[in-house]
């Protein structure tokens, strides 16, 4: 019977996409039936030739191509205190559900076949595969604006991890067209952005008698046998193993460096299996797609991560994808890879386009241009499975909750699309599968 099931969704639902692809090499999934596996019911990953793909429940090769941020009312605009694309949707639809259909329309028309992060619940009801970030961190007392990490090692945590899963994964277990989780996005594993500490020295300054402070503490005084040898390995005058704000920033230190790498892969450890044990409790079927790494990944988070997720998860808005860097994570992990934001703005937009990740082009036909040659790139890597784009709608001018005021969108703020870059997305779109194995360029 399940074989029957599946020759219907793969043979005689074709998905419709746009009119630059065909719908026959396409099955209802999205999935490319030149390439083919064994039906597993729920999508999965498997290496094929000395290719990576995401397999669909059909068992067909899925390249996922997705667009995040996907919403009715899209970013609320303090300055303005409403948001001005929900205003539009308002006025224009009627309702989210309406919405919703024309976005989705819109969505396989540009030949993009999943709904990525961030999206509306009615987005995840158009049978359109699609992914879910749990916020797992957020919920624990993480905070993705600050970098302030939560403590992995509290009953909080644990517990946080238990509730979403729970409530999210739990009722999504038997849903076919979900592809699987991020954890989280673009936590703070080390120096970036947002504060130049490392995780070790965060713990440090946790109170003392919260369990990450308490674990801090131990694992230094597992290495030294003193407080004075710690303080001489670190060129520091601690009369205590904590670090105060205060004495920010630390010397230069070989030893420090050493340790914050090796208690960087505890933490990291401790936080990849709690949440994989708390997904896979509520939900044993749907992939793990880990944490959405923000431009860099620490070798000893790779190493722990490697363990308990299925596809290592990167955000990078340069012009072109990072080969090296992909080319270290693959080489680490030995797990394929999923771009996970990514994106270009333009400054004949009309937004001004200060504030978020990337640095602007031109013109619309920059965008374009600059999309074809990212993803055309990008799928020539053969571990590499699928890509997201940063995001549906564009910002407002007068900036969203952080500030973000760029045209990152593929619809403007009255829900018009970017036609120069929608039709080129439409093209290359169809043609990445086919690049992916070797055997076509655009």
């Amino acid at each position: 019977m399940l074989s029957i099931l599946f020759m219907f969704l793969t043979v005689f639902i074709p998905y419709g996409y746009g009119e630059e692809s065909q719908d026959s090499k396409y099955d209802t999934f999205g999935g490319w039936m030149a390439v083919s596996a064994s039906p597993t019911r729920f999508f999965t990953v498997a290496e094929i030739d000395k290719v990576w793909w995401i397999l669909d429940p059909a068992g067909n090769a899925f390249i996922s191509k997705g667009v995040n941020h996907i919403s009715y009312t899209a970013d609320f605009c303090p300055p303005l205190g409403y948001s001005p694309y929900g205003r539009t949707t308002e006025k224009k639809y009627g309702s989210a559900e309406a919405w919703s259909i024309a976005a989705a329309e819109n969505l396989r028309r540009w030949n993009f076949n999943t709904v990525g992060s961030w999206s509306d619940e009615g987005m995840r009801r158009q049978q359109i595969p699609y992914t879910l970030i749990l916020n797992i961190a957020a919920k624990a007392g993480g905070d993705w604006q600050t970098g302030a990490f939560p403590d992995v090692f509290s009953d909080a945590f644990r517990r946080a991890a238990g509730n979403v899963a729970r409530t999210e994964c739990r009722k999504r277990s038997d849903d076919m067209y979900l592809i699987g989780y991020f954890t989280d996005n673009e936590l703070h594993w080390g120096p970036d952005w947002r504060t130049k500490n490392s995780l070790l020295i965060d713990y440090l300054q946790f109170k003392p008698d919260a369990p990450g402070n308490r674990k801090a503490v131990e694992f230094l005084q597992q290495r030294y046998a003193a407080l004075e040898e710690w303080n001489a390995a670190w060129t520091i005058q601690s009369h205590s193993f904590a670090i105060a704000a205060s004495s920010l920033p630390l010397p230069e230190s070989d030893a420090r460096k050493r340790d914050e790498a090796d208690f960087q892969r505890i933490v990291a450890e401790e936080y990849f299996r709690i949440c994989r044990d708390a997904i896979k409790k509520a939900d044993a079927n749907h992939m793990i797609l880990g944490c959405r790494f923000a431009g860099a990944a620490p070798e000893p988070v790779l190493e722990a991560a490697a363990k308990y997720v299925d596809i290592i998860t990167f955000n990078t808005y340069n012009y072109l994808p990072p080969r090296n860097t992909l080319e270290r994570i693959h080489a680490i992990t030995k797990k394929p890879i999923l771009i996970t934001e990514f994106s270009f703005k333009a400054m004949d937009s009309g937004l001004p386009n200060t504030k978020g990740a990337g640095k602007p082009v031109e013109t619309q036909d920059d965008r374009a241009r600059h999309f074809t040659e990212f993803v055309t790139a990008l799928m020539k890597m053969p571990f590499v499975v699928g890509y997201h784009w940063f995001e549906y709608a564009d910002e407002p001018k007068e900036g969203r909750f952080d500030g973000e005021n760029s045209n990152y969108g593929l619809v403007d703020i009255n829900d018009k699309p970017w036609e120069t870059l929608t039709s080129e997305m439409m093209r290359t779109n169809a043609t990445v599968e086919a690049i992916h194995r070797g055997d076509a360029r655009p």
